[in-house]
C-alpha cells in the first residue's frame, strides 16, 4: 500500500504521450507545467485525446475557485455546493461529446475546467472508493491475478474504471450475490459522470485550486489534480476494461474494511 501512496504523493504514473509541457495529446496530470496556462493546455489537451483517441464523451465542469474558509464552485450553489469543481454545470451532462470541436471549443473558452466523463452507455462506468480503500483493493486485485483497467486517483477517492453496464444488470448482480454494500463504494453507472484527470478537484481539507500549477498534486489549500494510476491502454483498438462483477468482491470487502486501512497508514 505504501508504495502506490507514494506514486499518488510523488506524480509517478503519467498517461499515454504525456509530456512535461510539450505537445502531444497526454491524458496525465500535467505536473511538469511551469505555469496557469501550460495547466490549462494539458487540460484541453486531454479532453480531446479522452474524445478523439478513446471515444469517451465528455463535457466541462463546473469550475472552483480557492478561499480561505474552502472551495467556492462557479455553479449557483457557490460555497454551499457539496462538490465544488466536480460536476458538469453549463452545458449540463447530457451535452457530453466525443465531437473534437466542440470539446476543442469548450476548453479553449473555459480554460483549465476540469474533465467531465458521462459514464454508461457506450462509455466507461466507474467503481469508487475512498484512497485507502481503494489503494488496498487494487493491491489485493492484483495479489489474486485479477487484471485491473484503468485507475484514476483523484484528491479523496480512487476510481476503477469498468465496462459499460446497465443499472438493472448491476441491482441484480448486488441482490443476488452480496447482503449488503458499503456506503463509502459508489458506482457511476449510466447517467452518472466521472472526473478525469488531469481535472483541479477539492481536496480533503482544502479547496480547489493550485497556487504552484506546476505541482497541481499538491495536497491542502491548493487541492490536487486528479493523475492516472494505471492509464488506459489500448487492446484490439479499445481501451481494456473489466468487467465490475470481477471486481466487486475485493471493492466491497475493502469499503466494510476502510476505517481499518485509514488507521494503518
Amino acid at each position: 500500500m505504501r508504495e502506490i501512496l507514494g506514486e499518488l504523493g510523488n506524480g509517478k504514473r503519467r498517461g499515454p504521450d504525456d509530456g512535461e509541457g510539450g505537445g502531444g495529446s497526454g491524458t496525465g496530470s500535467g505536473s511538469g507545467d511551469s505555469d496557469g496556462g501550460e495547466f490549462a493546455a494539458g487540460t484541453r489537451r486531454a479532453a480531446l485525446a479522452y474524445a478523439r483517441e478513446f471515444g469517451w464523451p465528455v463535457v466541462p465542469g463546473a469550475q472552483a475557485r480557492p478561499e480561505e474558509t474552502g472551495a467556492v464552485c462557479g455553479c449557483p450553489r457557490g460555497r454551499d455546493c457539496p462538490a465544488p469543481g466536480a460536476h458538469p454545470f453549463d452545458p449540463q451532462l447530457l451535452a457530453a461529446t466525443t465531437d473534437a470541436r466542440m470539446v476543442g471549443w469548450w476548453w479553449a473558452t473555459r480554460p483549465g475546467a476540469p474533465i467531465m466523463l458521462a459514464t454508461g452507455g457506450r462509455a466507461p462506468c466507474a467503481l469508487t472508493l475512498p484512497v485507502p480503500a481503494g489503494v488496498w483493493a487494487v493491491e489485493e486485485l492484483d495479489r489474486q491475478g485479477v487484471r485491473t483497467g484503468p485507475v484514476a486517483a483523484g484528491a479523496s477517492r480512487l476510481a476503477l474504471l469498468v465496462r459499460p453496464y446497465e443499472l438493472p444488470e448491476l441491482g441484480e448482480l448486488l441482490g443476488t450475490r452480496y447482503g449488503a454494500v458499503p456506503g463509502a463504494l459508489r458506482f457511476h453507472g449510466p447517467g452518472g459522470h466521472l472526473t478525469l484527470p488531469p481535472s483541479l478537484a477539492a481536496g480533503a481539507g482544502g479547496p480547489a485550486g493550485a497556487d504552484r500549477p506546476d505541482r497541481p498534486d499538491r495536497a491542502g489549500k491548493a487541492g490536487r489534480a486528479a493523475r492516472w494510476l494505471r492509464p488506459p491502454e489500448r487492446r484490439a483498438g479499445r481501451v481494456a476494461l473489466p468487467r465490475a462483477a470481477w471486481l466487486l468482491d475485493v471493492l466491497i470487502e475493502a469499503g466494510f474494511s476502510l476505517g481499518v486501512l485509514s488507521e494503518q497508514q
